[in-house]
C-alpha cells in the first residue's frame, strides 16, 4: 500500500489523489536503489537540497545524523542498514514534506535513534502515515488505528494503539 501513496507501485486497481497542497517524503522499507552510486555522504544528499548546495549545509544535515567529519565523505554505496535509513531522514528533512509516508521506520536503527524518532514523529506537525511492528512507537505516536484484517475487513478508529488491542479482545 505504502508503494502505491508513493507512487512507486502503479499496477493496482482503483484511485486516490493526494491534495493540491499535499508534498510527501516516503521512506520505503527497501531503500537499496538510493545508495546504488558511488557518491560520497555529501554528495549523495546534496541531490536532495533545494535550498543550498554548499558542503557546510550539507555536513550540518549530515552532522544532525551523526554523520561528522570524515564520516561524510564515506561512500554511500558501503552504508549499513542504520546508516543508509539516517540518510533517508536527512533527505526528508531536507524536502520538508507536510506527509509522511514510512514504512517500518524503526527497521535498523539502535535503541538511540528509535527514542529520537519517536521523539521527532511526536513533535511533527503535518501528517504521519506509518507501519511499524515497534509496539512502543505505535502507542506515543498513532492516534489513528487502520488495521487490514485477514477476512478482507479494514477497520479504520480514531484510538490509541493501545485502545485498539483492547478493543480486539
Amino acid at each position: 500500500m505504502f508503494n502505491i501513496l508513493a507512487g512507486k507501485d502503479t499496477n493496482y486497481t482503483g484511485k486516490f489523489k493526494w491534495g493540491i497542497t499535499t508534498s510527501t517524503g516516503f521512506l520505503p522499507q527497501e531503500n537499496k536503489e538510493y545508495f546504488n552510486k558511488e557518491l560520497s555522504l555529501v554528495d549523495w544528499l546534496r541531490q536532495y537540497s533545494k535550498e543550498d548546495q554548499t558542503e557546510s549545509f550539507i555536513r550540518g544535515w549530515l552532522g544532525r545524523m551523526l554523520f561528522s567529519g570524515e564520516e561524510s565523505l564515506k561512500k554511500c554505496n558501503v552504508l549499513s542498514g542504520g546508516e543508509k535509513v539516517r540518510c533517508m531522514f536527512a533527505k526528508l528533512m531536507l524536502e520538508s514534506p507536510n506527509v509522511l509516508v514510512l514504512e517500518d521506520p524503526t527497521n535498523h536503527l539502535d535503541l538511540e535513534s528509535i527514542t529520537a524518532l519517536n521523539e521527532g514523529m511526536t513533535s511533527y506537525k503535518g501528517n504521519i502515515l506509518f507501519s511499524s511492528h515497534d509496539a512502543e512507537l505505535l502507542e506515543t505516536v498513532a492516534n489513528r488505528i487502520i488495521s487490514f484484517e485477514k477476512d478482507g475487513t479494514i477497520i479504520d478508529k480514531m484510538i490509541s494503539y493501545e485502545e485498539f488491542l483492547d478493543s480486539k479482545e
